[in-house]
């Protein structure tokens, strides 16, 4: 471990003084002033007041894909100004009438699949953390946070508002976004934010933005941002206090423990409270989540626990404050740990954030929650704490320190609980991120160490990435240790006491034919890798090599090939099917390859498709593997698709074979831009598991809604014969957004 920890820390810092001479990209040359309006602006889509024709225009749009040497084929024209409660941006977005392409009218619609005119504000300037708005020709809007430069939270919901107006060759949108909704610093002097714009056309296959954005990065990456430059400053919000109560009613009945049905009535809510423009206090009191989308399932052929995202409302602004530290499998923590479980959802008693800018350079993040016991199971109450706290460093880089608390309650004999004095764990790190100016360099490097009541030897979790991004290559070295007793308890840690090396590069190649480039928009190879040495002998027990190369053509459409040679030495019986019956594999080693293809199909077309196909050999026998989606856009009201995935595992007797299904048939149908309907089904042999899950949403106000959802639970190996309910449940929720 001190070998590992000396060369992260040389590597380190070799990269870090690379990085010091790394060339300026001078985005500061796009400036765009904005100055108050004199008089009320309407919003209706006409930009015809006199603020409109004083405000300065950013156009002249960069290509950003499938070129970036080239001004935009189709133009867009912006203008910006504000008044005391709003900030407003205009804009005449030239696109003809009959190539629009939208994919829903429902709100936060997915990133690339729809025609958008987006808005990337970062008010602090640290190029990494912003809020993103974006509206489709139909006046459908998106908005999500942004965190590690270019990651969009499309989770996050505010208050905002827009207007669109359709002519025959251009379209032209009106936002206003509320100065409460956005979180900004004030100051004497000099006042500028960051900002960009940038374009999505899907049927002209193309990406376009103000501040030009090399090919290689997403449009909407805050690394290329120019300069909002105010005129005096931005105004003062207020007062900003925001009250969310809501009132649910639900019923449901467990089959499988046989109780009879439960009918509740049930209330809560939260409360945000902008201690500065820039610093938010949210408190919640007895929430409920029935109303988040249930995750979509996975079947899982690995020896640990999976990842899912978290969804729910209260734990995603500044999300990457509390969620980002340390690596994906090495999380010391995640929200989801805080009232959900295997055995169902944990009731919340109450919970309080602070989190923010406490100026240009420092964010802070406190979060306590206190969870009550979760009856029928031996899930007792719990608290769970953290603190966080990040300087920016140079232009785009932070070092941030952590630290987060378990506490496990016990019965106490008299109905009440106390505290468990041997039931707590604690991890404490720092880390360094670090993102070049041109971003073409990323690092990051990182210690944590675990505090529990026994077991402290070894308790220490270490990494160190160094990535390199240009237009033809990309090359990244991640590399990682983790303790035999680092624990993580309200973390995702779902393997210990290990070291691994990932490397790997990918070198994209692009046409200079211009009839190949109308066809081809780039090709390339890759080839990715994965070492993994355990503790205590450090004895090799998994490795990969995965050399592969891709095809991508217009409308994303891409075709891959790729083999993987893989080897697991195991250190315990383990089942690869999962099922946990029967002989499982023993101790040793296994050598097995295996060889895939995947093409996605245009996504223009009303009709699209994603399909991988793999086979070979899998542990001491063999797999076949099939999985892909089936989409249909049925314009404007949303998309009709299913996905599905076939795993057909032969392993020699005595060991288990399986074969398992997943299919996900779902809809999702907009009526009109503030009712929506969704529904999907989960058919999972290897979960032994059939779910419905369908949602009606009528959002009658600004983040004001009612939702009727119905879930319902089967045993799948008998669904089709005689179907075994699990459980159901029909809860009704009405949430209302109440400014104060």
């Amino acid at each position: 471990m001190k070998n590992f920890s000396a060369l992260a820390i040389l590597s380190f810092l070799w990269v870090s003084a690379g990085l010091a001479q790394n060339a300026r990209v001078d985005n500061d040359a796009y400036h765009l002033p904005i100055r108050k309006a004199g008089e009320k602006v309407h919003l209706d889509g006409l930009l015809d007041e006199p603020a409109w024709q004083e405000a300065q225009v950013a156009d002249e749009f960069f290509q950003n894909f499938p070129m970036d040497s080239s001004y935009a084929a189709l133009q867009t024209a912006v203008r910006v100004t504000y008044d005391d409660a709003f900030l407003y941006v205009g804009a005449i977005v030239y696109q003809p009438r009959e190539d629009y392409i939208i994919t829903s009218l429902k709100r936060d619609f997915d990133d690339g699949g729809s025609d958008e005119f987006a808005v990337n504000i970062d008010p602090f300037k640290d190029k990494v953390n912003g809020f993103h708005f974006a509206v489709t020709p139909f006046n459908v809007r998106r908005e999500g946070i942004i965190d590690n430069g270019n990651n969009i939270n499309r989770d996050w919901d505010n208050k905002w508002y827009s207007e669109v107006r359709n002519h025959n060759d251009h379209w032209v949108v009106e936002m206003a976004i509320p100065f409460r909704t956005l979180r900004y610093s004030r100051k004497d002097g000099d006042n500028s934010w960051r900002i960009n714009f940038t374009r999505i056309s899907v049927k002209q296959n193309e990406r376009s933005s103000w501040v030009p954005v090399p090919r290689q990065f997403d449009a909407n990456h805050l690394a290329f941002t120019g300069l909002l430059q105010w005129e005096g400053q931005p105004p003062q919000p207020g007062l900003n206090i925001s009250v969310i109560p809501y009132v649910t009613a639900s019923t449901g009945r467990d089959y499988e423990l046989d109780t009879p049905t439960e009918n509740s009535l049930d209330a809560g809510g939260d409360i945000k409270v902008a201690i500065t423009p820039s610093l938010n206090l949210d408190l919640t009191f007895n929430p409920d989540f029935s109303q988040v989308e249930v995750d979509r399932q996975i079947t899982n052929l690995s020896r640990f626990e999976l990842f899912f995202p978290e969804r729910r409302q209260f734990f995603l602004e500044n999300e990457d404050l509390f969620s980002r530290f340390g690596f994906p499998d090495s999380r010391p923590f995640f929200s989801r740990r805080i009232g959900l479980s295997p055995q169902g959802q944990v009731p919340i008693i109450a919970g309080a954030r602070l989190s923010g800018k406490l100026d240009d350079n420092w964010r802070i993040g406190l979060l306590n929650m206190q969870t009550a016991k979760l009856k029928n199971t031996e899930i007792n109450p719990a608290n769970y704490s953290i603190g966080v706290l990040q300087r920016k460093v140079f232009d785009r880089s932070y070092v941030g320190a952590v630290f987060a608390n378990k506490e496990n309650f016990l019965p106490d004999g008299n109905g009440g609980y106390e505290l468990d004095g041997n039931g707590y764990n604690r991890v404490a790190g720092i880390e360094y991120n670090l993102y070049s100016k041109d971003n073409k360099w990323e690092a990051e490097l990182f210690y944590h160490r675990s505090f529990s009541a026994e077991k402290n030897n070894d308790a220490q979790s270490a990494a160190l990435f160094i990535g390199h991004f240009t237009r033809n290559w990309r090359l990244f070295f991640p590399s990682q240790y983790i303790g035999k007793h680092y624990r993580a308890d309200a973390g995702f840690v779902p393997r210990t006491g290990f070291l691994s090396f990932s490397p790997g590069i990918t070198h994209n190649i692009f046409p200079k034919n211009p009839k190949a480039a109308k066809k081809i928009i780039q090709f390339g190879l890759e080839f990715s890798t994965n070492f993994t040495f355990n503790q205590p002998d450090y004895r090799l027990a998994d490795r990969q090599l995965q050399p592969g190369a891709f095809v991508e053509f217009p409308g994303q459409s891409t075709l891959s090939l790729g083999f993987a040679s893989d080897f697991t030495y195991l250190y315990f019986p383990f089942d690869p099917t999962n099922k946990n019956t029967g002989e499982k594999l023993p101790i040793g080693e296994y050598q097995y390859n295996s060889i895939g293809m995947s093409f996605n199909s245009d996504v223009r077309k009303k009709f699209y498709f994603d399909v991988e196909v793999a086979g070979g050999e899998f542990f001491n026998g063999d797999i076949r593997r099939m999985e892909g989606a089936l989409n249909f856009r049925w314009q404007p009201f949303g998309i009709l698709a299913a996905t599905f995935a076939y795993n057909d595992i032969k392993l020699p007797d005595p060991y288990n074979s399986a074969s398992f299904w997943l299919i996900g048939p779902r809809a999702e149908l907009s009526f009109s831009r503030s009712l929506f309907f969704s529904t999907f089904l989960q058919y999972n042999t290897q979960a032994n598991n059939v779910n419905i899950n369908s949602r009606l949403q009528w959002r009658f106000r600004p983040v004001s809604d009612v939702f009727l959802v119905y879930t319902d639970n089967y045993f799948s190996d008998q669904f089709f014969r005689n179907p075994r309910e699990k459980n159901r449940a029909l809860v009704l929720k009405v949430t209302y957004w109440l400014n104060i």
